[in-house]
Protein backbone atom coordinates (compact mmCIF):
# COMPACT_ATOMS: atom_id res chain seq x y z
CA UNK A 1 0.00 0.00 0.00
CA UNK A 2 2.80 2.22 0.67
CA UNK A 3 4.66 1.50 -2.68
CA UNK A 4 1.59 2.32 -4.29
CA UNK A 5 1.32 5.70 -2.63
CA UNK A 6 4.53 6.67 -2.91
CA UNK A 7 4.32 5.76 -6.97
CA UNK A 8 1.27 8.06 -7.08
CA UNK A 9 3.23 10.72 -5.33
CA UNK A 10 5.88 10.54 -8.05
CA UNK A 11 3.86 10.55 -10.60
CA UNK A 12 1.35 13.13 -9.12
CA UNK A 13 5.26 15.53 -9.08
CA UNK A 14 6.41 14.49 -12.48
CA UNK A 15 3.08 15.51 -14.41
CA UNK A 16 3.28 19.22 -12.35
CA UNK A 17 6.99 19.10 -13.57
CA UNK A 18 6.38 18.53 -17.06
CA UNK A 19 3.87 21.85 -17.90
CA UNK A 20 7.12 23.83 -16.47
CA UNK A 21 9.83 22.42 -17.89
CA UNK A 22 7.79 23.17 -21.27
CA UNK A 23 6.77 26.48 -20.61
CA UNK A 24 10.84 27.70 -19.71
CA UNK A 25 11.92 26.22 -22.16
CA UNK A 26 9.62 27.91 -24.50
CA UNK A 27 10.04 31.37 -22.86
CA UNK A 28 13.74 30.80 -23.70
CA UNK A 29 12.90 30.03 -27.18
CA UNK A 30 10.94 32.92 -27.55
CA UNK A 31 13.41 35.54 -25.75
CA UNK A 32 15.85 34.11 -28.66
CA UNK A 33 13.69 34.68 -31.20
CA UNK A 34 12.56 37.77 -30.39
CA UNK A 35 16.10 38.97 -30.03
CA UNK A 36 17.42 37.35 -33.54
CA UNK A 37 14.40 38.62 -35.25
CA UNK A 38 15.12 42.76 -33.52
CA UNK A 39 19.03 42.45 -34.41
CA UNK A 40 17.05 41.49 -38.17
CA UNK A 41 15.34 44.25 -38.51
CA UNK A 42 17.95 46.77 -36.75
CA UNK A 43 20.20 45.17 -39.49
CA UNK A 44 17.67 46.13 -42.30
CA UNK A 45 17.01 49.88 -40.45
CA UNK A 46 20.47 50.73 -40.49
CA UNK A 47 21.12 49.43 -44.32
CA UNK A 48 23.10 46.30 -43.47
CA UNK A 49 20.59 43.83 -45.43
CA UNK A 50 18.09 44.86 -47.80
CA UNK A 51 14.67 45.03 -47.75
CA UNK A 52 11.99 46.00 -44.80
CA UNK A 53 12.96 45.99 -41.24
CA UNK A 54 9.42 44.76 -39.96
CA UNK A 55 9.31 42.53 -42.48
CA UNK A 56 12.43 40.69 -41.87
CA UNK A 57 11.65 40.32 -38.19
CA UNK A 58 8.80 38.72 -39.62
CA UNK A 59 10.82 36.22 -41.52
CA UNK A 60 13.29 35.21 -38.92
CA UNK A 61 10.04 34.96 -36.05
CA UNK A 62 8.16 32.55 -38.62
CA UNK A 63 11.47 31.10 -39.49
CA UNK A 64 11.89 30.12 -35.45
CA UNK A 65 8.30 28.58 -35.43
CA UNK A 66 7.15 31.97 -33.51
CA UNK A 67 4.39 34.69 -34.06
CA UNK A 68 5.80 38.41 -34.68
CA UNK A 69 3.64 40.79 -32.36
CA UNK A 70 4.55 43.93 -32.63
CA UNK A 71 7.16 45.64 -34.50
CA UNK A 72 8.56 48.92 -34.32
CA UNK A 73 11.29 51.48 -35.44
CA UNK A 74 12.41 53.95 -34.19
CA UNK A 75 15.60 55.65 -36.21
CA UNK A 76 17.61 52.38 -36.65
CA UNK A 77 16.45 51.23 -33.67
CA UNK A 78 13.99 48.16 -33.75
CA UNK A 79 11.79 46.48 -31.11
CA UNK A 80 10.07 43.62 -31.83
CA UNK A 81 7.85 41.01 -29.71
CA UNK A 82 7.53 37.25 -30.52
CA UNK A 83 4.73 34.94 -28.89
CA UNK A 84 4.20 31.01 -28.79
CA UNK A 85 1.41 29.34 -27.10
CA UNK A 86 2.35 26.15 -25.66
CA UNK A 87 0.32 24.17 -23.13
CA UNK A 88 -2.35 26.78 -23.47
CA UNK A 89 -0.47 29.42 -21.69
CA UNK A 90 0.57 32.40 -24.31
CA UNK A 91 4.81 32.71 -23.99
CA UNK A 92 5.62 36.27 -24.63
CA UNK A 93 9.14 37.92 -25.67
CA UNK A 94 10.16 41.45 -26.58
CA UNK A 95 13.93 42.71 -27.48
CA UNK A 96 14.82 45.68 -28.91
CA UNK A 97 18.44 46.22 -30.89
CA UNK A 98 20.67 48.76 -32.77
CA UNK A 99 23.44 50.58 -33.00
CA UNK A 100 25.68 51.43 -30.01
CA UNK A 101 24.34 53.92 -28.24
CA UNK A 102 21.39 54.71 -30.74
CA UNK A 103 18.19 54.76 -28.40
CA UNK A 104 20.21 55.08 -24.97
CA UNK A 105 17.50 56.71 -22.96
Amino acid sequence: MLGLAVIAAVLCLAGMLVPLVSITIAKQRVATGADAAALAAADVAAGILPGVPCEAAASVTRSNGLSTGDCELRGEVATVSAHLSVMGFEVTGTARAGPPGAGAE
